[in-house]
């Protein structure tokens, strides 16, 4: 990974990562039903504007992952202005740490990762986080702003939309993952003479995973038996204790605490009440 932003006016290097999709798994492939959603290609227009804004040689990759089918779409991009589209040659129904997986070991020395926030079939959205787990960089997602028009600032400054209406203003040092709402930008139009060359350009493939789609086994709810003191006092008084009548204590707890310290936190609490059998680590 690169240790130092490029956004100094030298050199930057930028992927978008697509994920090419086809709703239609049961018949013939249908172009109709295939392709990258909205948010996807206001990843790819985002990444030319902060090209636009820095100038010098900065790269765009865009990197998507699929069957030969996606090719045309990846085309599309490089027609947009993308310096380079490459393919994974993988299935597009793996889970989503091994997508990232993949997508991760092709991303090397780069400044800034960007990605959609949601798919066309409308998936779990976790791709960005597990590409930011496995580069082991910072991640921003869900974000309905990002701000191209600085590029000599040492962070991106990104707005990420909250719960009840509410958003949250953050300044994202590089190298990061970012990953934008289909509202962020709208992919600008490719010109004539540039589509009409990308549909015979040639394409960097790579060979991907191509295991089985991972299988997942659900079991309820079981939460570990507790034994519980018995009430004490006369028989009204155990019958109200026992349902909880006119009780006026409160389980709920407000504290503050740092990320990793509240991630623990939670942990305990699930073990303490039977949601997890092994203590927070």
């Amino acid at each position: 990974m690169s240790s130092s932003s490029a956004r100094d006016g030298s050199r930057m290097k930028i992927a978008v990562c697509w994920k090419w999709v086809s709703l239609d798994r049961e018949h013939e492939f249908d172009e109709r039903w295939a392709g990258v959603s909205a948010a996807d290609e206001a990843a790819l227009e985002v990444a030319l504007a902060v090209r636009d804004s820095v100038g010098g040689e900065t790269e765009i990759v865009v990197l998507g992952l699929g069957p030969a089918d996606a090719d045309d779409v990846l085309r599309s991009a490089a027609a947009a202005g993308a310096t380079t589209a490459r393919r994974i040659d993988a299935s597009t129904e793996l889970d989503s740490s091994t997508v990232a997986r993949a997508l991760a070991g092709q991303l090397s020395d780069v400044d800034l990762v960007l990605c959609g926030d949601y798919s066309i079939d409308r998936g779990t959205g976790s791709v960005p986080a597990f590409i930011a787990a496995e580069l082991g960089i910072a991640q921003a997602l869900g974000l309905v702003e990002v701000e191209t028009t600085a590029p000599d600032a040492p962070a991106m400054r990104v707005v990420r939309r909250l719960d009840g209406g509410r958003r949250e203003v953050l300044d994202v040092a590089l190298p990061a993952v970012l990953s934008v709402e289909g509202s962020v930008a709208r992919l600008r139009r490719a010109p004539l003479t540039a589509a009409l060359t990308a549909r015979t350009a040639p394409l960097d493939v790579i060979t991907g995973p191509h295991g089985r789609p991972a299988e997942s086994e659900i079991h309820p709810y079981r939460p570990r038996p507790r034994t519980l003191p018995a009430p004490a006092g006369d028989t009204l008084s155990r019958v109200r204790a026992i349902l909880d009548v006119g009780g006026t204590e409160s389980h709920a707890e407000t504290v503050t605490l740092e990320p990793a310290a509240a991630a623990h936190r939670i942990l305990e609490q699930l073990h303490e009440w039977g949601y997890r059998e092994e203590p927070a680590p």
